[in-house]
């Protein structure tokens, strides 16, 4: 099975990510998408974060109804912080049975040189990326293994989503209906 990764801290996961998860299962070559819910981005600081199990607990109740999408704590018993490279040489070696290529935003095209062992995710593994709001050019986007997916430009973040709960406005729509139930019953992001 071809199956594409989409990393991300997922804090909280809202519909932007659902959204594109749910383009590339169906309009692409990709069969399933897993969710790999990050404990720890080395780029991000994780003053806000949720623990990992609540936030891989929130993206299993988000997803729930599709079977094309998957969510995967493989990243929960790695040395932290994780880096992608290795997350994937874990997942080969796990599911040898599987393809793996690389779901990111346009954005991260810009810093990709920078992350570890960057030239080795592109020549095993390939990248399918999507639009995002304000990318600058790549000369990654010319790459024979990245793969530019049409998909709607989304700009909501999870950064907006926090702070509107913080602000106490109402966070409807932006993420699904489970996953708002979650945050005001468990008190997150308050």
């Amino acid at each position: 099975m071809k199956i594409g990764l989409f990393f991300g801290s997922f804090n909280p996961i809202h519909v932007g990510h659902l959204i594109i998860a749910n383009t590339m299962a169906t309009t692409t070559d990709l069969e399933q998408v897993w969710f790999v819910v990050s404990p720890q981005n080395p780029f991000k600081k994780t003053k806000s974060l949720l623990h990992e199990f609540d936030r891989l607990d929130m993206v299993e109740r988000a997803i729930a109804d599709n079977s094309r999408l998957k969510a995967t704590n493989i990243e929960f018993s790695m040395p932290k912080p994780s880096y992608t490279i290795d997350t994937l040489a874990r997942l080969t070696e796990k599911y040898p049975q599987h393809t793996f290529r690389l779901i990111m935003g346009e954005d991260n095209l810009e810093q990709f040189a920078n992350w570890k062992n960057y030239d080795k995710i592109l020549e095993y593994y390939g990248l399918y990326v999507y639009p995002r709001p304000r990318s600058k050019e790549s000369e990654f986007k010319i790459h024979p293994n990245v793969r530019l997916v049409e998909a709607p430009l989304l700009d909501i973040s999870a950064t907006f989503i926090r702070d509107s709960i913080r602000a106490n406005r109402s966070i409807r729509y932006m993420v699904p209906d489970v996953v708002e139930e979650m945050i005001e019953r468990k008190k997150f992001y308050v």
